[in-house]
C-alpha cells in the first residue's frame, strides 16, 4: 500500500488537525455519493479513508513512524539481536525461545498437551483453533441503520457479518466459532471484526445525533417554506420559519441514530445555510438597490466596536 502521508498529501511532521483537514478535503472531493459509478473515485476514496484510519490513531501513527507496522496496519518483522539470546542459562534453547523457563518445563507441557503419549501422540492432541482478527470498511448509513455484510477472507471463505443498528467506528464484533479450525477435533476459534466507518458526503454523527448543513434559497429563508431534507432513514419535510438566517439550527426529533443500550433515537440537527442564486437576478438587484433594512445596523457592528 502507498505511504499514508503521501496519500493524504501531508508531511510526516503534520499536526493531527492538518491530517484531519487534508482527509476531509479529499473525502469530499472523491466521495462515491458524489461520483456514482466512478470506480476511480471510489478506489481513491477507499485509499484516503484507509490512510486516515491509520494516522488518526496516535498509537498506530507512532508505530508506523517507528517501522513497527506497514501502511496496511500489519506487523512488520522486527530484527532480533544477539543480546536477545545472550542473557540467562537457557539462552538459545527451544524452551527459552518459546517462553518456558527450562527444557524440562517445555517437555512437561508437551506431555500434558499430548495426553502423556510419547510416540504417535499427535492423534491424542486436541486444541482449540486460534482466534482471527479482521477489519472492514463500512458505509456510514450501513452502520447507522444496521446491515449484513459479506467479508471475503484471503482463503476464499466468506463470513456474514451482521452490523447492529447504531454501531460505532472501531467497534469490534465477535463471530463465535468463525476463527481458525481446531486441532484433533478441538473447537474452532472466534473471529473478531473491527468496523471502520467511512465518512458520509454530508451527514456527521456526534453521539446519537446526526448533524447536516442544508442550503436554502433567499426566498425560502425570508418568507419561510416547507422543504424536503435528507435523513438517515430517507427524506422528510422540514418547515423553515420566516426570517431564518445562515446558522439557524432546526431539530428533527427522533431522526438520529438509535442507541444500542436504551433503544432511544437521537435527533437530526439541521443547520441552515442561505445561498444566493447562481445566475443574474436583475429584479432582485433592482429591489435591493432601493431597499434599506429598518434597523440600519450592520451585521459587523460587534466586530468593529
Amino acid at each position: 500500500m502507498k505511504d499514508p502521508y503521501e496519500t493524504l498529501g501531508v508531511s510526516r511532521t503534520a499536526s493531527d488537525q492538518a491530517v484531519k483537514d487534508a482527509f476531509k478535503k479529499l473525502a469530499r472531493k472523491h466521495h462515491p455519493d458524489l461520483h456514482p459509478g466512478d470506480k476511480t473515485a471510489e478506489e481513491t476514496f477507499k485509499s484516503v479513508s484507509a490512510a486516515y484510519d491509520l494516522l488518526k490513531d496516535k498509537e498506530q501513527r507512532r508505530r508506523f513512524d517507528a517501522g513497527e507496522i506497514d501502511a496496511s496496519g500489519a506487523e512488520r518483522p522486527q530484527p532480533r539481536y544477539y543480546r536477545d539470546f545472550a542473557d540467562g542459562r537457557t539462552a538459545g534453547t527451544h524452551a527459552a525461545q518459546d517462553g518456558f523457563a527450562s527444557d524440562a518445563d517445555l517437555e512437561d507441557f508437551l506431555a500434558r498437551a499430548f495426553g502423556g503419549a510419547r510416540g504417535g501422540g499427535e492423534a491424542a492432541f486436541r486444541m482449540r483453533g486460534q482466534d482471527a482478527s479482521f477489519s472492514v470498511q463500512v458505509p456510514f448509513l450501513d452502520v447507522a441503520n444496521g446491515a449484513t455484510l459479506t467479508l471475503t477472507l484471503p482463503q476464499g471463505r466468506t463470513l456474514a457479518v451482521t452490523v447492529p443498528e447504531g454501531s460505532e467506528d472501531r467497534q469490534t464484533i465477535r463471530l463465535a466459532g468463525q476463527g481458525m479450525p481446531g486441532h484433533g477435533g478441538g473447537p474452532p476459534g472466534d473471529a473478531y471484526v473491527e468496523l471502520h466507518v467511512q465518512p458520509h458526503a454530508f451527514f456527521e454523527r456526534r453521539d446519537d445525533n446526526i448533524h447536516v448543513d442544508i442550503p436554502v434559497t433567499l426566498k425560502e429563508a425570508v418568507l419561510g417554506a416547507k422543504i424536503d431534507v435528507p435523513t438517515i432513514g430517507g427524506p422528510v419535510t422540514l418547515t423553515i420559519p420566516k426570517g431564518s438566517n445562515t446558522g439557524k439550527t432546526l431539530r428533527l426529533r427522533d431522526k438520529g441514530v438509535r442507541n444500542r443500550k436504551t433503544g432511544m433515537r437521537g435527533h437530526q440537527l439541521v443547520k441552515l445555510k442561505v445561498v444566493l442564486p447562481a445566475g443574474d437576478e436583475p429584479e432582485l438587484a433592482a429591489f435591493l438597490e432601493g431597499w434599506s433594512p429598518r434597523s440600519g445596523d450592520t451585521p459587523r457592528k460587534e466586530m468593529l466596536s
